[in-house]
């Protein structure tokens, strides 16, 4: 079975075709920082725009590079949410118009799930059942998984996720957008130990997340103290510490929790190296192993999209002629195959 991925969640047009035997077989990915950084955030309207642009032109390059025409596709999968409506209705409608036109089944896929199978290709394939972070600028959640679609919500952000913060805190710097791994970058020349923030709702049981008062905590760190480049360092350092500490800590207790030593981490910010770092060393304690995806494929891909749609339409998942965008829609409301 081969399948054609199209992603446009929100900023990024990602597309890719994935096969069953071979794996992925062609992939492309644009991304609208250049057209978004003047405004220092995402602007709907525009990221719309740019995925009517895009999307067409990245379908045609993928067939070309794997040298398949349509009819060599047995579906055709693309976000249809969670995500911003608009950029969400470009590619619902794109895939939903090319599998009609090519005789082929749609598969609407759910963004996060996309997400969290998003490990699944890679050589090390992490067994079910296991416990799930998604971490990205949108969501911060843990997900107990025992297969696809068996989704248990552990818990999540009650405000900010992670990214979000990361993004915000990386504004109140200075930083060019997106600002999370220019802030992660700065907090390499760090110095440990200058500044101590706090481990938002970790001296507390449960397994939901808090990052809006740590933002805070950083903005008026920033507003106290002087504006050189090292102190600016310092502060990033300090902030990046009490983010993946704080992950980790949640992991760790919804590992214990859930009588689990596998942990995956998927979503942009499981590309930050000092959090794959601490959740190494958290499941190593624990005899267990962390498993992620190559970098490429922790920010929003078509790869993912293609996998987790193969998976749903093996599964007998498609949709009639109609489509829908879901900009809101928990990840625990999927059905099980």
């Amino acid at each position: 079975m081969r399948i054609l991925g199209i992603e446009t969640s929100c900023d990024e047009t990602g597309i890719a075709i994935y096969d069953e035997e071979q794996g992925i077989m062609s992939h492309r990915l644009y991304s609208q920082i250049a057209v978004h950084a003047d405004y220092g955030g995402v602007v709907p309207e525009l990221a719309s725009r740019d995925h009517v642009r895009k999307t067409i032109p990245l379908i045609k390059e993928v067939l070309a590079e794997a040298n398949l025409t349509p009819q060599d596709l047995d579906g055709v999968a693309y976000t249809a949410g969670p995500g911003l409506v608009g950029a969400l209705l470009v590619g619902c409608s794109i895939g939903r118009s090319l599998a009609y036109g090519w005789d082929l089944p749609a598969v609407p896929v759910h963004h996060m799930e996309g997400h969290l199978l998003a490990p699944m290709l890679e050589d090390d394939v992490p067994e079910f059942p296991f416990v799930a972070l998604l971490v990205s600028g949108g969501h911060t959640m843990l997900v107990r998984v025992d297969g696809i679609g068996h989704y248990e919500l552990l818990g999540e952000s009650v405000d900010d996720a992670a990214g979000e913060a990361f993004d915000k805190t990386a504004k109140l710097l200075g930083l060019d957008y997106p600002g999370g791994p220019v802030l992660a970058k700065m907090a390499e020349n760090g110095t440990q130990g200058r500044f101590k923030f706090p481990r938002p709702m970790t001296d507390r049981p449960g397994l939901d997340f808090s990052f809006s008062g740590l933002k805070t905590f950083a903005a008026n760190t920033i507003a106290k103290e002087d504006s050189s480049e090292q102190t600016y360092a310092d502060i990033a350092y300090a902030f990046q510490e009490a983010v993946v500490d704080t992950l980790a800590i949640k992991c760790r207790r919804a590992l214990e929790q859930c009588g689990l030593k596998r942990l995956v981490i998927a979503g942009g910010v499981s590309a930050n190296t000092s959090l794959r770092e601490k959740l190494e060393a958290v499941t190593g304690k624990l005899g267990g192993n962390v498993y992620y995806p190559r970098p490429e494929f922790c920010t929003d891909n078509g790869a993912m999209i293609a996998y987790a749609g193969m998976q749903r339409l093996k599964a007998g998942v498609s949709a009639d002629l109609t489509f829908k965008a879901t900009p809101r829609w928990p990840l625990d409301t999927l059905p099980a195959i």
